[in-house]
């Protein structure tokens, strides 16, 4: 590796204090080349192991996650602002992928028999097809990788990253973990590159898939990439979440998880809450509400215990999300909270809430990726479903109603998203598909539906004799 300047490197930095944590040097072509060689070497090993023993592997993947919770917690805290608590219940969460993929991995991808018309004997194998490629964002730096390796490494793949650099660090931590759970050398590899070489990766024969989560422009132009070379794709990218508020809804449960679904990862989530559509008959009472709470919100030091919203995790993101808002308000939209750059080190923004939001405005087309809802006022319930499904993007939503049946119908026949959240707000759960429609992409995860993504489903012909 090159480490001869600052151009040759990554500084990583840690946006609650606004000082440089480590210095990476970036991987050349050649030796981005030989680690896919390497990688491809251990997979032609691991795609013939038994379903139980890569689970065994994948089990011990996840009690190494757990044994190293600690440092790998404060490491992604330190390196994009999550408050430490949620880190720790973010590596929870990778250990339950683990298990929920080493068990339920077993059934899913365990070749089926069936009887065919003529009398032949038929089988359906779910084969392994060699290296996926993964592109993964800063905001969940271990659960956004965990979730589509673990999966993968379960298929008989093998597996190379490129994360987001300001979360090279907690790349490089994941990689010595599954290395020290037993996983083969080379199977799991984090490529630290710019996006020049991500192309070459692409292109090699022996990546034969190619995973990406993160927004819609760039997710379109690298599935374009990756398409053009036959490649198969899923995409995971990002949304502007609605979530309706109707006139039966507990107002008191519905600020509540509102926030919690705002504010959530301070605030930098894809399926996070950011509209929020309220009917007429209860729009001033939940406003009173959400506002007093949005505004209680106390921004800090994201290791402090008492601390509900730790940094913007870059700079130049905070700069956006201004952006956004300061173009939302020129365009009519009214600040009911928040809305302003706090001095001081860091990179933080407060809890915000912007009220008169109509098309047109940032604040309601586009995603913003941070800590700021956008209020919208409907007439009635069909309304409301007009207002949230008049999006180009479709991960996630909400719906706030006590009546649960009319709810789930709604949720079912009517709300154009992947995902929908009942009087709660959206989190992801390994036994649940993730994923989404138009904009936000496309392809799953979770649920199991992410094992079989990148597979050879391959039929096999027995005949009579």
């Amino acid at each position: 590796m090159s480490t001869e300047t600052l151009e040759d490197q990554i500084t990583t930095i840690n946006p609650a204090t606004g000082e440089e944590l480590e210095h990476y040097a970036y991987h050349t072509r050649s030796e981005v080349i030989a680690a896919i060689e390497r990688c491809h070497e251990a997979f032609l090993d691991w795609r013939l192991v038994s379903l139980s023993d890569r689970a065994e592997i994948i089990e011990s993947i996840g009690k190494e996650l757990t044994a190293q919770k600690k440092e790998l917690a404060a490491l992604m805290t330190r390196e994009m602002g999550k408050l430490l608590k949620q880190s720790v219940q973010e590596v929870d969460l990778c250990v339950a992928i683990c298990s929920f993929s080493a068990n339920e991995g077993q059934i899913i991808l365990k070749s089926e028999e069936r009887k065919l018309l003529n009398g032949n004997k038929g089988i359906v194998a779910y084969e392994p097809i060699g290296i996926i490629y993964g592109i993964q964002p800063w905001n969940y730096p271990a659960y956004q990788v965990i979730r589509f390796a673990i999966a993968n490494l379960m298929a008989g793949n093998g597996v190379i990253l490129k994360h987001a650099s300001n979360v090279t660090g907690t790349g490089k931590m994941l990689e010595k973990i599954f290395l020290d759970a037993g996983l083969p050398k080379d199977l799991f590899q984090t490529a630290v590159i710019n996006h020049d070489l991500s192309d070459t990766i692409i292109e090699h024969n022996y990546v034969r898939g190619f995973t990406f989560t993160g927004s819609s422009d760039a997710g379109e132009k690298i599935g374009t990439k990756a398409t053009s070379e036959l490649k198969k794709t899923v995409l995971e990218l990002g949304s502007n979440d609605a979530y309706i508020v109707l006139e039966d809804a507990d107002i008191e449960l519905a600020v509540k998880m509102c926030v919690k679904g705002r504010i959530y990862n301070n605030g930098e989530t894809c399926i996070a809450a950011k509209r929020f559509i309220v009917v007429d008959a209860v729009y001033d009472k939940f406003k009173a509400g959400f506002v007093k709470a949005m505004g209680a919100i106390k921004v800090g030091d994201p290791t402090s215990d008492d601390v509900q919203l730790g940094p913007i995790a870059r700079e130049d993101l905070r700069e956006t999300l201004h952006d956004q808002v300061l173009k939302s308000v020129e365009k009519g939209a009214e600040v009911l909270c928040g809305g302003e750059i706090p001095s001081g080190k860091g990179f933080y923004y407060p809890a915000t809430i912007l009220g008169n939001v109509e098309k047109g405005q940032p604040a309601y087309d586009d995603e913003l990726f941070g800590p700021v809802a956008s209020l919208i006022k409907a007439k009635d319930r069909d309304d409301a479903m007009r207002i949230a499904n008049d999006s180009r993007f479709g991960l996630g939503g909400g719906i706030f109603s006590k009546d649960i049946e009319a709810a789930t119908e709604l949720a079912q026949k009517y709300f154009d998203t992947g995902m929908v959240f009942i009087n709660t707000f959206g989190l992801a759960d390994p036994h649940m598909p993730f994923g989404g429609v138009k904009n936000s992409g496309y392809g799953r995860e979770h649920g199991g539906f992410g094992l079989r993504e990148f597979v050879n489903v391959k039929s096999i012909v027995i005949g009579k004799g």
